[in-house]
């Protein structure tokens, strides 16, 4: 294993993809129990929250443990674009009832702030994360005086070598497969992002910090295949979706539990970044990529209500069913369990 990871006291080469919205503290603790790199998502949960979470985390196990937050920057967007962009779902609100007034653009996702910071220098974990890049040179070197490591994804080489000179412990190779909010943030061309093992051999030769592998990780064998082509470790989201320990939705685990190879597709339409989900209603409306989408985080709101509402009506029509290209890995069974399944090829 590589040195950084033994630093961190790891006994396997196994980070879990924090997802935000589908887990808590719970699955952080199982993963970090089995000896693996347990993450909890921190988007969408306040200062408090954190702390509170975290010593969840501290009470059940002292192995290492990661904080995942959201870096983007705020975009000015105006209330036409939001109008519009409501507009859209005109007919819907009135078939579920849903009154558009109501809608909150003041409650969507804010980026890893100096709260943040004061929590993560209190809470001292063994890593802090980041999605779409990094904060400003201040947030970042108040993360490291907590003692965290710093690891963050990459799309691509060009994004690796930014954040290799940046000063990143670790950088996790975001393979065009993986599910969820993807980590671009050098560009907006999406014919940019390559297949997970294109993309780990580009990044390997070109950086010397350690390479986490990403996206379409389903078993032993492509963990094993991963590891032998340069990956220090594997970072692994959607086949813990169905797993005891998430709080997985019984319809998005129906939709996961449907094929090995889903339907997936790489959206906007959910919340202003590209992101892969199973295709559902809503896509097949609005389509894959609307232009009309405000940027991330400002399109989430107006199909809020929709969701709930479609939701408790068993309909996941407006639901972000994130997924990889590959879920023949989702298994129903302890987290703990699956963790050491996906190194049993490992010498």
């Amino acid at each position: 294993m590589h040195p950084t990871f033994k630093q961190l006291g790891l006994n396997l080469p196994v980070v879990q993809a924090p997802m935000a919205g589908v887990q808590d503290a719970e699955l952080t603790i199982a993963v970090s129990k089995a000896g693996g790199l347990g993450s909890l998502p921190c988007a969408m949960l306040t200062p408090e929250t954190v702390e509170s979470e975290v010593a969840r985390i501290r009470a059940a196990t002292s192995n290492p443990f990661n904080l995942n937050f959201f870096c983007h920057t705020m975009p000015d967007v105006t209330d036409t674009a939001l109008s519009d962009w409501s507009g859209l779902f005109a007919a819907d609100y009135q078939k579920y009832g849903v009154d558009e007034h109501s809608i909150n653009y003041g409650s969507v996702r804010r980026p890893f702030s100096a709260e943040f910071a004061v929590v993560v220098k209190r809470v001292k974990p063994a890593v802090v994360s980041f999605h779409f890049g990094l904060p400003s040179e201040e947030l970042l070197a108040e993360v490291r005086e907590s003692g965290a490591l710093i690891f963050s994804s990459a799309t691509t080489a060009a994004e690796a070598i930014w954040l290799e000179e940046q000063g990143v412990d670790a950088i996790i190779a975001q393979g065009v497969e993986a599910g969820g909010h993807r980590g671009i943030f050098l560009t907006d061309d999406l014919s940019s992002q390559l297949p997970t093992k294109q993309l780990l051999k580009e990044i390997v030769e070109r950086v010397k910090v350690p390479v986490i592998a990403a996206g379409g990780v389903g078993s032993a064998q492509d963990v094993k295949e991963l590891i032998e082509l340069g990956a220090s470790a594997v970072q692994v989201g959607t086949s813990f979706l169905l797993c005891d320990e998430a709080k997985t939705s019984p319809l998005h685990r129906e939709a996961l539990a449907a094929s090995t190879s889903p339907n997936t597709v790489i959206t906007n339409i959910f919340s202003g970044r590209p992101a892969r989900g199973i295709v559902n209603g809503m896509i097949e409306k609005l389509g894959a990529w609307n232009r009309q989408a405000p940027s991330f985080p400002y399109a989430t709101p107006a199909s809020a209500p929709l969701r709930s509402a479609a939701e408790e009506l068993s309909c996941a029509d407006y639901t972000p069913l994130w997924s990889g290209t590959n879920t023949a890995g989702c298994k129903a069974i302890s987290a703990e369990l699956l963790t050491r399944e996906l190194v049993s090829k490992l010498c």
